[in-house]
């Protein structure tokens, strides 16, 4: 399979990434075991977590994805195989929160002994923090990457003008650069992203990893009637998607899809897969069949006429 660099870094990964903020949720510990068998026996080695997930859940504190990866790693063997991203800087209690060098410190080991390993491959600023000096942040990250505990760091829901002053910092005083980012990227939610943003990232060579790549599942077409989103955990955040707009982008992807033999989600991943400015989107699923499904994308090459046709629909 295509592996892909995580922008200037040595690390190379397959062009999907696989999103365990489900773990601790929507997957109980049995069938993320059974997920990440799965994604990793379809020849793909990148999975993506973050020391919060699943703390919105009743009962849960945050670390539970991060804790139930840490067992299968354990169980599993073969950490070198695997391309691990966490990330910290969300709130997880009282005085637990930001890009501080001293919080960071604290945070790292948290999650080191969570995973159950003694590196982490990409640990990534989840939020930005006005609050703490860049160069504080990022000589922390050189702290880390000197002691062997991280290899390389990205950047999540950061600005352009906040992306550019962090690679000036990290270009100016030596310190590691953020090789990636991670936005809010979908064909129901391009503004964001694209330009200024995408174009700082093509401009720098950072590796794109974008979050919700399928808009909550909207994009798999299961939700096409307000019904649809009724006692499924991620329905409401779909609801947004459902207007003329939406409905206009799964119409294309239907007609896409139909050509290809394939299902309209894999084509909005295969579309993502084909931007020049994305390495691996991020995309989860919460039983073997989504899987099973999701893992056939980066197979399905589109012609120029079928991306331009998709583009058109979704501007």
């Amino acid at each position: 399979m295509e592996k892909r660099r995580l922008g200037r870094s040595s690390i190379e990964v397959a062009p999907l990434t696989f999103g365990c903020n489900v773990f601790g949720w929507t997957a109980d510990e049995a069938m993320s075991f059974r997920l990440l068998d799965g994604f990793v026996a379809a020849g793909f080695n990148f999975i993506d977590t973050a020391d919060v997930y699943a703390r919105w859940v009743a009962g849960n504190s945050g670390g539970e994805s991060e804790t139930i990866i840490g067992k299968w790693l354990k169980s599993r063997g073969g950490r070198e195989k695997v391309v691990v991203a966490t990330k910290f800087g969300i709130e997880m209690g009282p005085g637990k929160k930001g890009l501080s060098r001293a919080y960071m410190m604290q945070a790292v080991e948290d999650s080191l002994r969570r995973l159950q390993t003694d590196y982490i491959d990409l640990y990534q600023s989840h939020r930005d923090d006005p609050d703490t000096p860049i160069e504080e942040t990022l000589a922390g990250y050189q702290e880390l990457v000197k002691q062997g505990k991280v290899r390389v760091i990205g950047a999540s829901n950061f600005t352009a003008p906040r992306l550019a002053a962090s690679l000036e910092t990290s270009a100016r005083l030596g310190l590691p650069r953020y090789e990636t980012l991670q936005p809010e990227y979908s064909l129901v939610e391009r503004g964001a992203f694209e330009g200024e943003l995408e174009a700082l990232c093509l401009k720098e060579h950072v590796g794109v990893i974008g979050y919700y790549s399928l808009a909550s599942g909207f994009l798999t077409g299961k939700y096409r009637a307000a019904a649809d989103t009724t006692g499924r955990a991620r329905g409401s955040r779909a609801e947004k998607y459902m207007n003329e707009k939406g409905f206009r982008t799964l119409a294309a992807l239907d007609a896409v899809a139909k050509a290809h033999n394939a299902k309209p989600g894999q084509i909005a991943l295969a579309w993502l897969i084909a931007r020049p400015s994305v390495t691996a989107p991020i995309v989860s699923a919460t039983n073997l069949d989504q899987l099973a499904e999701m893992v056939k994308a980066p197979e399905i090459a589109l012609t120029a006429a079928e991306i331009a046709q998709i583009d058109a629909a979704s501007r």
